[in-house]
């Protein structure tokens, strides 16, 4: 065990920091978020009237209000109040309040500037599906889905660059060496992980789609990948080809639209090549984050595909959905992915979800918000190691992929974050960089 994994735990970011990339969150993005939600049910009230009547309009109404107030108690920094939907995780999001309480020892003490800025984000887009909940017959309406539908389609150029490159590629896969399949598998790796880039609640629901071929923006892109373990992940899923079968993927998604297209090729990849027998999707099970993947998002991405009139794209989004028939692919959607905990918590608050995944052989954590969980959003020392930050999280070998949009990042060389943000401050937010990092716990040679 290293020395720092005995160091002391680093408080929570939050947006007590004036100036900070989590005040100006909470300060600027997040009510910009709330405001483009009520636009959008607004413009969409002639929907609801022609499909519910009076009582959509006055869903619609109702909605809209909860969230005004909603806004202001987040700009004027009110305490944070519990949950009234009374949904099955209500109970588990006020029960993590009171224990906020009881740490604060003082109930205005949780706010929206004072308390830690990953429970405050989470909050904000639970309690817009609990506007949304508290007001049938509009319940189930996706506020982000224009957005996304508008980013996937606006990408598909880089759709049909990528697909193409897939089938080029599976065409000869029974002749690469090992070697040549690796370089491919690192090709499509870090094409999903320049997929983060696509975020929408990053850019508060502006235009993020790919236009351009994310193949070829690779090598120019190489340079800003601060931690690159994709050879431990290779090592990771072929290190028992001779004594067993291929073995099972899990990838814990981000986002819709251009990224998921990027996590579902290279899945493909790694199931054509005889590397993984069945990967498991892990998603969202209400919108979250504006452009997080929900099983609507994942099934409709597919379908989109199989749909098209491009030669390749559809022939992926045909086998994409066998692979689905066949159980070689699933999607699932935990509750605990849409609760407000760090990762190292899920052992005690969701044990059934940290048993399935101690059946994976991997376990891939896409995006920045997983990667907030995964090291608990915290003020950490960018030369802590990643084991270190995860705090016991190790269910399976895992791996984050990740574009750096917050304020944290560890396992750098020492002094390397410092150098970073000698010539720029915003080096952790402007996801210009990028990560590709691995960590197991029954690896020997990798060093914690």
């Amino acid at each position: 065990m290293a020395a720092d994994q005995a160091a002391q735990v680093p408080p929570s970011l939050s947006a007590k920091v004036v100036g900070s990339f989590a005040y100006l969150t909470v300060k600027d993005r997040m009510p910009t978020i709330l405001t483009k939600v009520i636009d959008t049910l607004h413009r969409n009230k002639d929907k609801f009237l022609e499909e519910y009547g009076k009582e959509g309009i006055e869903a619609e109404k109702q909605t809209i209000g909860l969230l005004s107030k909603l806004r202001n108690e987040m700009q004027t920094d009110k305490p944070v109040v519990p949950l009234t939907d009374g949904l099955p995780d209500a109970e588990i999001w006020n029960r993590y309040l009171q224990r906020h309480r009881q740490v604060e020892e003082d109930q205005e003490a949780v706010s929206w500037f004072k308390s830690p800025w990953l429970y405050v984000e989470c909050y904000m887009y639970r309690r817009i599906q609990e506007a949304l909940w508290l007001n049938p017959p509009i319940s189930d309406y996706d506020v982000f889905n224009e957005g996304k539908t508008l980013s996937f389609l606006e990408s598909q150029q880089a759709v049909m660059a990528l697909c193409t490159y897939l089938e080029e590629v599976k065409k000869k896969t029974e002749e690469l060496s090992k070697k040549e399949l690796f370089l491919h598998f690192k090709k499509l790796l870090q094409v999903s992980l320049w997929g983060n880039k696509c975020d929408l609640s990053i850019s508060a629901g502006k235009d993020n789609s790919q236009k351009t071929d994310a193949i070829d923006s690779l090598s120019s892109l190489q340079p800003f990948i601060l931690v690159d373990d994709s050879d431990l992940m290779w090592s990771t899923l072929t290190s028992a080809e001779s004594q067993g079968p291929p073995r099972r993927l899990d990838i814990v998604l981000d986002n819709a639209s251009f990224e998921l297209i990027t996590d579902l090729v290279l899945a493909d990849f790694l199931v054509y090549a005889g590397i993984v027998r069945e990967v498991r999707f892990h998603g969202k099970s209400f919108p979250w984050f504006v452009s997080d993947v929900t099983a609507n998002d994942f099934h409709w991405t597919i379908k989109q595909t199989m749909a098209t009139n491009h030669r390749w794209i559809s022939k992926c989004g045909v086998r994409w959905q066998s692979y689905l028939k066949e159980g070689v692919w699933s999607y699932h959607d935990h509750p605990f992915w849409t609760l407000p905990h760090e990762f190292c918590e899920m052992a005690a608050a969701a044990p059934d979800l940290y048993a399935a995944l101690q059946g994976s052989d991997l376990v891939v954590f896409k995006g920045d918000l997983n990667y907030r969980k995964l090291t608990g959003d915290r003020y950490w020392d960018h030369a802590v190691s990643f084991g270190t930050a995860l705090r016991g999280f190790s269910p399976a070998p895992l791996c984050a992929l990740r574009t750096l949009k917050a304020n944290v990042q560890v396992g750098l060389q020492p002094g390397r974050g410092e150098r970073l943000s000698s010539v720029e401050p915003d080096w952790m937010s402007s996801s210009k960089y990028a990560v590709i990092q691995f960590h197991s716990s029954t690896t020997p040679w990798q060093q914690d």
